[in-house]
């Protein structure tokens, strides 16, 4: 491991200043990531900016219903808040199917939106990843890729992101909040991740020194049935297979809003944006929401060794919303 600077920043102006002041530098929060890369050789910061002390670890309800997570609201504390279990499940069950208890102790609400893909080509110096080293080539194209994207790769990478939480705030319309240079501005979860492209390397629309400060749930979806899923290949500790996020509501028999997310398909969280649209105003038969699903996967491409993820996604994503569909007709019935 090279050497590195570090300084730990006292407020959130601070610690943008001293990543202006550092080039080549990165955020240090719970470091489960970060930390990792830097032993592998693959990051090389030349400063570390430790935002740990910040006043950014609450859970907070605004006057207009909205919930505010801090960007260093440990992963376990967010999944146990009561106000994210009551009110937005599908985060709560996502974060709880992320990592292990004793990573889920330490890694951050920013860090877990900022992780990096486990593409084994990105980690290992001596494959081509242009990810990693742009103009290198993909090794996973023609290589090992079972656990590789499906949805929106490019000839230059077809890597997936890792995070389950971001699959759930996807779907749940959530926002991501950031101070940077240029002041403070506010994401669309669904949007703040990258399709590859032809920059890989960039895997977030955030900008040079931005900090993540914190993610905003919506009124809209508080208190709507949610729920997340996620295949893997075993039962704990291991990165999604394919994984869903869906919030639904019903409204006099057909759907009124209906919010579906994949994960570990693409280089980003896969918001279902024509599914959701298949689905919006129709009754929630079994046939309907097969059509909705399929519409949706129809934009799959899989590769050699990986189509078994599209009926995986697709199975994930039925089960999921006929499940929230029967629940939430049990309610109205008298």
């Amino acid at each position: 491991m090279k050497e590195f600077a570090y300084v730990r920043a006292g407020s959130v102006e601070e610690a943008t200043s001293a990543y202006a002041s550092h080039p080549g530098a990165r955020y240090l929060g719970g470091g489960t990531n970060l930390v990792d890369l830097m032993k592998l050789g693959v990051e090389r910061p030349a400063a570390l900016i430790d935002v740990t002390r910040l006043p950014l670890d609450a859970v907070e309800e605004l006057p207009d219903g909205e919930l505010r997570i801090g960007a260093l609201v440990r992963n376990s504390d967010l999944a146990a808040h009561p106000l994210v279990r009551d009110r937005y499940p599908a985060l709560s069950q996502a974060v709880l199917a992320g990592a292990s208890g004793q990573l889920r102790n330490a890694a951050t609400t920013g860090g877990n939106l900022l992780q990096r893909t486990r593409c084994p080509y990105f980690q290992d110096l001596s494959k081509p990843c242009n990810k990693r080293e742009p103009g290198s080539g993909c090794g996973a194209r023609d290589g090992v890729h079972r656990d590789h994207a499906v949805l929106g790769h490019s000839a230059h990478c077809v890597a997936t992101h890792p995070s389950d939480m971001a699959v759930a705030l996807a779907a749940l319309d959530g926002s991501v909040e950031l101070y940077g240079p240029e002041g403070a501005r506010s994401v669309a979860a669904a949007d703040f991740h990258r399709l590859p492209g032809d920059r890989p390397e960039q895997d977030t629309e955030i900008r040079p020194g931005e900090l993540v400060t914190g993610v905003v749930l919506p009124a809209a979806t508080a208190g709507l049935p949610s729920a997340y899923r996620k295949a893997r290949d075993r039962a704990s500790y291991a990165f999604a297979l394919a994984s869903v996020a869906v919030v639904l509501r019903l409204s006099d028999g057909v759907v009124g809003h209906a919010g579906l997310a994949f994960g570990a398909l693409a280089h980003r969280p896969w918001r279902a944006r024509r599914a959701e649209e298949a689905l919006r105003g129709a009754a929630p038969t079994a046939a309907a929401i097969e059509h909705a699903v399929d519409v949706e996967l129809s934009a799959a491409r899989p590769l050699r060794d990986n189509a078994y993820k599209v009926p995986l996604a697709r199975n994930l994503a039925v089960d999921v919303l006929s499940r929230l569909t029967d629940a939430a007709l049990t309610r109205r019935t008298p």
